[in-house]
């Protein structure tokens, strides 16, 4: 029975000798961890997650379950945050996310907080996340897409490669930012920004009808795009167009939250 447990153990975890697991990292079932890998202090991996040879997962990560992360990526390290001290902070990744060759992402930058991804994401070689992003799920990171600190992005977003977002700018839900853009503002949801610095250009079309939303849903938010960022109204005088106008879709209603609460305005 003991030779028996112990097999079945080892099977469980395929941990290369030549990997660096700290004593104090807790390690899930069915993990693959490969040669020259690192795993730091107080890490966390979940349940059927691969760390290729060479990837470093460091102190006080949390890493989801059948996560992939390829070599060379770096998650966990600290804040870049000048005003970073040094203190306990943290990184919590969330399931299905596969993280590609020389992916990085940090740490929060005050005592105990947190830079959060969640769900089913894909990061591109060289994408970056920042200190205290907020991620969301299944969203697509191309190749050297970088945010800054404090960024939040919604679920479905595709953010371009060689794109930069400006700290505490917020990407809406299944909007499109185009390769080679500078985000300085928001980006609404269900839009298509592009340029330098990016603005809104139409609706994200394909992406919605790709995502299952109704003809019929298209075909409201298309007007409201055309009222909110082609014509020439202030944002309070198109929002009282779309609610005197336009019938009640709850997209809509999302949208105009949204612009609502931003702080960092919007690029039209």
């Amino acid at each position: 029975m003991k030779k028996q447990s112990q097999k079945s153990k080892k099977q469980a975890k395929k941990i290369d000798r030549r990997a660096m697991v700290s004593r104090k990292a807790v390690i899930g079932k069915n993990v693959t961890i490969g040669p020259y890998a690192v795993i730091g202090d107080n890490v966390r991996i979940g349940d059927g997650t691969f760390i290729d040879s060479f990837a470093h997962v460091l102190e006080y990560t949390e890493v989801g379950k059948n996560c992939h992360i390829f070599p060379y990526a770096m998650v966990g390290n600290i804040s870049q945050d000048l005003k970073f001290d040094g203190s306990r902070s943290f990184l919590v990744i969330g399931d299905n996310n596969i993280i590609r060759e020389f992916v990085t992402m940090n740490r929060g930058t005050r005592p105990d907080s947190k830079t959060i991804v969640g769900r089913g994401n894909l990061f591109m070689a060289y994408s970056h996340i920042a200190h205290d992003c907020l991620v969301g799920d299944n969203n697509i990171f191309a190749n050297n897409a970088t945010l800054a600190g404090s960024v939040e992005v919604g679920n479905k977003v595709v953010i371009g490669g060689l794109t930069a977002v400006h700290q505490f700018c917020r990407l809406g839900d299944y909007s499109i930012v185009g390769g080679c853009s500078k985000v300085v503002q928001d980006a609404p949801p269900y839009s298509m920004c592009d340029g330098h610095p990016a603005i809104v250009c139409g609706l994200n079309s394909v992406g919605l009808k790709r995502a299952g939303f109704s003809a019929a849903t298209i075909q409201a938010l298309k007007k409201v795009f055309k009222t909110l960022f082609f014509e020439n109204h202030t944002f309070d005088k198109a929002k009282e167009i779309i609610k005197n106008e336009y019938p009640a879709v709850k997209e809509v209603d999302i949208l105009l939250d949204f612009i609502s609460s931003s702080k960092r305005g919007i690029g039209r």
